[in-house]
């Protein structure tokens, strides 16, 4: 007879996820209003029922282990299932309408795995989808003609933001442009930009200005299809990050300065209510699962 299988604990699996997320199973314990003892106990039975630990210490921090992030997404589509369910027997399914906004870089490679499961779970609700830079979205939601929106962290954004990750930015050119060969002659590095204000192209700036390299803007755009339109013609390099990169455009291998890390911040009016909840629930997930695969 075959054995049955292990029912893992729901309220097991929203504390790991939750401790994952925050990067604290402490910060998770607050969040769900129960000791952190407690939470360590969850932790430990879900490690149990697995038959395998879950998570491992990096540093001062815990990370999932092999196990734990394939364990993780699992969890996220039983804990979205779960709350689905429990709405939908309270007659609470959710209803009305949420607008979204997203930095250019988001919208190609975050925003269909978060609006699309959102829309086939939630199908009451109406959602309004914008794509554009951070200025435009900040004046959007200052506006409230948007009701949360994913940016790219800057000096500019309100207390309230909430940092949800950080990734690497990277310099991306095309193969047939010798950025080693520039710098040898002597010559300006070409970049290819958006016009200002933009935090890409102040960290760009900074970084070359630091390490002592010359440069010039030879292509400016308004949107994110025409710099990478640019850059894939060789005209210039640019400063992003990996999200959102076409496959035909990589990393350069040259001897520019690190840019460092750019963080990923989601801004909302408050208070929430049930459908910004969801909504944003799901978009730390999509942000999270995107930094940690990357």
């Amino acid at each position: 007879m075959e054995k049955i299988p292990v029912s893992l604990d729901s309220d097991a699996l929203r504390s790991f996820v939750l401790g994952i997320e925050r990067g604290s199973f402490a910060l998770a314990a607050q969040q769900l209003c129960r000791s952190t003892s407690a939470v360590s106990a969850q932790l430990k039975k879900l490690e149990q029922q697995c038959g395998m630990a879950l998570v491992t210490k990096r540093g001062r921090h815990l990370v999932p282990t092999e196990g734990g992030e394939l364990l993780l997404s699992y969890a996220r589509r039983l804990i979205a299932l779960n709350d689905e369910a429990w709405r939908a027997v309270r007659g609470e399914l959710l209803q009305g309408d949420v607008r979204i906004g997203m930095q250019e870089d988001f919208g190609e490679s975050l925003m269909p795995g978060i609006l699309g499961p959102f829309s086939r779970q939630h199908p009451g609700v109406r959602i309004s989808a914008r794509v554009d830079r951070n200025q435009p979205l900040l004046q959007a939601m200052a506006d409230k003609s948007l009701d949360m929106a994913l940016l790219w962290q800057g000096d500019d954004l309100p207390a309230q933001s909430q940092l949800l990750g950080q990734t690497a930015l990277t310099w991306i050119g095309a193969e047939s442009l010798d950025i080693a060969d520039v710098l040898r002659q002597g010559e300006s590095l070409p970049l290819v930009m958006f016009e200002a204000p933009c935090l890409m192209r102040a960290r760009a700036i900074a970084a070359l200005e630091q390490a002592g390299i010359s440069w010039r803007v030879v292509f400016t755009s308004h949107s994110l299809s025409g710099i990478w339109a640019a850059v894939q013609a060789g005209l210039g390099v640019t400063l992003r990050s990996h999200i959102g990169l076409p496959g035909y455009l990589s990393p350069l291998n040259a001897p520019l300065p690190s840019p460092g890390h750019m963080g990923i911040a989601l801004l909302q009016h408050q208070p929430e209510n049930a459908t910004q909840q969801m909504l944003s629930q799901l978009t730390r997930h999509a942000v999270t699962g995107f930094l940690q695969s990357s």
